[in-house]
């Protein structure tokens, strides 16, 4: 046999080429374009498996992808679907006449129990090829085997359970070990534990399964040929390690719950359906002779699992007569039955039959047919040929049958994954909730299917549904896109008009006034919703002229304050004359923006707040943008506007440390007009200095000039340095005052003994009093009793200033003194001077062959050089050098300039009259060479440049040249 799956393989592989064409395009209501471009697989698809047997199928099972049957009387055929192309024969060593009544084999495909007809039980294990007797078994003929899939291995199928035809359920558990030819038997122990009876006495177990919830309880259910016993299990998981000998136990006294049916086919068959491998069982189908019990398992009832039962009528034309169902099999929708010559599907939501296939008759007839839990895979088997079912997407016709049902909960489970399907689905729920008048379900299922939007709402308007249309228009409006706009406009505004219209109708009613009340929620949770917030948002113009045209000035606000659109709030609250409830509305938000705006009207009716909350928003506050405002508030010159406007104003410049003009300059204008107690000490704290004052000097000025502040006019002008117009217009308001302004002048004594002049002149001839005279005299030490004479008139007597013209003549004698003695003191330095310079001339100082340059250390007579009277000794090149970076510029440039004209004067040479003469012409035209380096030695050489005040001026200097810093600093990294 080369393989028994290729005929199968190239089979599924051909089925799913497409077929050529144009596929029907149509386009339904829904919206959603069908397009089916791919041949729809059946559900199930039969395939004969590639064997050809050499005798005859007697029994066949599959579990795990573990094939085993039995050929003939003596012969074991097991395969292993993975490896079909490996199969293993094991004989049976039978030399009697029985033949292979039934096999079992177990959930793990290990374990397969061989029931013969002469009461006998083989045991072969998957690992070996040994077929062990069991010899507890003897003289019971098995029917059905319940394995336990909790505890069962590969080397143990742990406790389980065995029914005969004696209507006898034993407890045995197997095990794989071999231990030799004196080890231990398979069959570890076999006791029974319970017998099945009907109204005749025992019967034959036809089928017995156990299984455990999903709470760990177990439960076995066994069938006879017209009942069906359930044992239900009171412990928790893991009770299964004791075998089943406490659940049977529990109903020693009274018998299990059964169902029972009249007819009888002989036997009976019971099929689970399992979800998930090793998961609890979902739903069961029970074969018998009044036709198919199907239902559900439910774990959660403690006396009965069965529910939503329900017995399924044969199909036409099989029953217990002339064509009995011979096995059943069953999957998630549906169920099969094996008859002798088709098998036949049935679906277990309806009972209608999909599938009828009939097999050939050179098969031979079907004997039996089972399911590979593992895989789903169905198998059939005749004598002579073996067969294969496979099930694909069994539920994908499903939600047709329960959209029919009207079950739209499990028709939308099962076309989750289809939006074409789901959508019809809904839209078939949204018309039966329409027509049993549940308009806000329907609504609901309305916005979620792709029907077209204009016939829903014109449904539910035609049934004056309007609390269904605003359900229905929210869910569309929280399913749109962000791109959507448009439609986004339109939803929002509609929605808009269709609450404020329920609340105009509602609004007068006083036996709707709860109704109102809940409106009125709901629209406002609509306005403040967070899934709304940016369509509103986009559409807050349209809104807000619904709300105007509506005059619900209530929402309004509401509305914009939800949309931080503070503005209109304020607004709304100046037309109302609220100012209060606007500054309040201002003061949380501290939008300053909104302050510049609103400021104007507030400050007319709260001055007081307004200030208080200006204060209170501190430096986020431009005080210059508020200035009109407080220029409009103060122009009535009320003492309490003006005093308003100096508290802010005072605020920004004390506390803010505002230096704009601007403010500062309005200041002054509101201290001149309202605190002019105020206005000198303001300016007095701003400082005398020019540069350091805010506020404009020549403003100020003007300002206190037209207010007749002389004063504060006064100070302006000392801040100004305008001394003499200072002292002019204080003498007219204190002399005192213009005494102060006089000293001011401090460094130009003219000015300082000019303006004195002019207060005395004022004293004598403006007031006529000569002690005040005699007092400024005394006051200002540049004056002098000379200077003030001419300003006295003829007729004063010279008793009155007697005293000063002593005490000026006594000065003027001790000056003459000092400039004597100043005299003799020049005249000897002088003599000093001279005696120096003769000594000087004849001083000398001796260099000797080994003395080095001090600054570059190279011999100092290899090159013309320089010796200071300190001792240092310098090349010229290189005192030249060092001198040059500490000189001035204009020195800098004379130095250049007395080197370029000494290297273009001609050199001299020695004894020549024609040499003499040339210099003579040279000197006629230029300054000479002897000249030329003179005027050098003396920028070069007129101090040492270590000792002299070249070194001294250059000790802030850094030691790197900060041009060069940079680079310095990079060549160390």
């Amino acid at each position: 046999m080369a393989s028994i799956l290729d005929e199968y393989e190239d089979s599924l592989s051909r089925s799913a080429v497409l077929q050529p064409g144009c596929p029907s395009v149509g386009i339904p209501h829904s919206g959603y374009v069908n397009a089916q471009l791919e041949k729809e697989v059946p559900i199930f698809t039969k395939q004969r498996i590639d064997f050809t047997p050499s005798e005859r199928i007697t029994s066949l099972v599959v579990a795990c992808n573990q094939l085993c049957m039995s050929l003939g009387k003596d012969t074991l055929l097991r395969i292993d679907l993975g490896k079909a192309n490996e199969p293993n024969h094991v004989e049976l060593g039978r030399k009697d006449d029985a033949k292979v009544h039934k096999m079992f084999l177990d959930h793990t495909g290990f374990h397969l129990l061989i029931a013969l007809s002469s009461t006998e039980v083989l045991y072969v294990n998957r690992n070996g090829q040994k077929v062990r007797p069991l010899a507890r078994w003897k003289g019971q003929l098995v029917e059905s085997v319940g394995w336990n899939k909790a505890l069962g291995t590969e080397s143990s199928t742990g406790p389980i359970l065995v029914g005969t035809a004696q209507g006898q359920i034993f407890e045995a558990e197997l095990s794989a070990s071999e231990g030799g030819l004196f080890g231990p038997a398979p069959d570890l122990y076999f006791r029974p534990l319970y017998v099945l009876n009907e109204e005749g006495g025992p019967a034959p177990v036809c089928s017995l399964e156990a299984e455990r919830g999903p709470d760990g309880r177990p439960f076995v259910i066994a069938t006879t040929r017209q009942r069906l016993f359930q044992f239900i299990g009171r412990t928790a998981e893991g009770a299964e390690a004791q075998g089943f000998l406490g659940l049977f136990a529990a109903y020693t006294d009274h018998p299990p719950p059964f169902r029972e049916f009249p007819s009888s086919l002989g036997y009976s068959e019971l099929a689970f359906y399992t979800p998930k491998l090793r998961s609890a069982p979902r739903a069961f189908a029970w074969m018998m002779g009044d036709g198919v019990l199907y239902g559900a398992l439910d774990h959660g009832r403690p006396d009965s699992l069965l529910s939503e039962e329900r017995v399924w009528d044969y199909p036409e034309g099989v029953g217990p007569g002339a064509s009995p169902p011979l096995a059943i099999v069953l999957t998630q929708f549906h169920f099969l039955l094996l008859l002798a010559d088709r098998v036949e599907a049935v679906c277990t939501l309806t009972g209608q039959v999909v599938l009828r296939d009939h097999f050939l008759e050179k098969f031979g007839p079907l004997r039996h047919m089972v399911k590979d839990s593992s895989t789903g895979h169905l198998w059939a088997y005749t004598e002579r040929a073996v067969f294969r079912y496979h099930v694909q997407r069994e539920a994908r016709d499903v939600w047709r049958t329960y959209l029919d049902m009207n079950r739209f909960d499990l028709a939308k489970e099962y076309c989750r994954e289809r939006p074409d399907c789901l959508d019809t689905v809904l839209a078939r729920e949204a018309d039966f909730c329409f027509n049993q008048r549940r308009y806000l379900e329907s609504a609901r299922c309305y916005a979620l299917t792709q029907s077209y939007f204009e016939e829903i709402a014109l449904k539910f308007l035609e049934a004056r549904q309007e609390e269904a249309l605003v359900e229905f228009l929210q869910r569309k409006l929280a399913g749109l896109k962000p791109a959507e706009r448009t439609q986004a406009t339109l939803l929002t505004t509609w929605l808009t008009e269709l609450y404020l219209s329920r609340l105009g109708a509602l609004q007068g009613d006083p036996e709707a006034l709860n109704l109102y009340w809940e409106t009125r929620e709901r629209f406002r949770a609509f306005l403040s919703s967070p899934r709304h917030k940016e369509w509103l948002f986009s559409s807050r113009a349209s809104i807000h002229e619904l709300l105007a045209s509506h005059g619900d000035t209530e929402h309004m606000v509401y509305f914009a304050v939800i949309m931080q659109d503070y503005e209109r709030v304020v607004a709304y609250h100046c037309q109302h004359e609220a100012y209060e409830e606007a500054l309040a509305v201002l003061a949380r938000h501290r939008d300053p923006q909104l302050f510049y705006k609103f400021s104007p009207i507030l400050i007319r009716h709260i001055p007081r707040q307004l200030v208080d909350a200006w204060i209170e928003m501190g430096s986020r506050l431009d005080a210059r943008q508020l200035i009109p405002a407080l220029v409009n508030y103060s122009q009535g010159g009320e003492a309490q506007q003006v005093s308003q406007a100096i508290r802010y104003m005072e605020f920004c410049v004390n506390v803010l440390g505002e230096t704009e003009q601007a403010i500062h300059n309005y200041l002054l204008s509101l201290y001149a007009r309202g605190q002019p107690a105020s206005l000198l000490a303001y300016l007095e704290q701003a400082g005398a200095s020019p540069h350091r004052v805010h506020y404009d000097l020549k403003y100020a000025l003007r300002l206190c000039a037209e207010h007749g502040h002389h004063r504060a006019c006064v100070h302006v002008y000392k801040v100004l340095e305008l001394y003499e117009e200072a002292v002019d217009l204080a003498l007219q308001v204190d002399v005192d005052l213009a005494k102060q302004c006089a000293d001011l002048p401090e460094e130009d004594e003219e000015l300082r003994k000019k303006l004195w002049l002019k207060i005395a002149r004022h004293v004598v001839q403006e007031e006529e009093d000569v002690q005040t005279a005699m007092a400024c005299l005394a006051s200002c030490p540049l004056l002098k009793i000379e200077d003030v004479l001419p300003f006295f008139p003829d007729f004063v007597t010279i008793d009155h200033f007697k005293e000063a013209i002593c005490s000026s003549l006594k000065a003027y004698n001790h000056h003459i003194q000092e400039l004597q003695r100043e005299m003799e003191e020049a005249t000897a330095s002088a003599q000093r001077i001279r005696r120096d310079l003769q000594e000087l001339r004849g001083r000398y100082g001796t260099v000797e062959p080994q003395d080095k340059c001090a600054t570059c250390d190279f011999p100092l007579l290899n090159r013309p050089f320089y010796l200071f009277l300190c001792g240092h000794m310098f090349h010229a090149d290189c005192l030249l050098q060092a001198v040059r970076p500490g000189l001035p510029a204009y020195k800098q440039a004379r130095l250049e300039e007395l080197q370029r004209k000494l290297g273009a004067a001609p050199p001299p040479t020695k004894g020549s009259a024609r040499a003499k003469e040339a210099e003579g012409g040279a000197a006629a035209v230029g300054p000479s060479r002897e000249q030329l380096k003179a005027d050098l030695d003396e920028l070069v050489a007129a101090e040492c440049v270590y000792c002299g005040e070249l070194m001294i001026r250059s000790i802030d200097r850094p030691f790197i040249d900060p041009q060069r810093y940079e680079e310095e600093h990079l060549s160390w990294l």
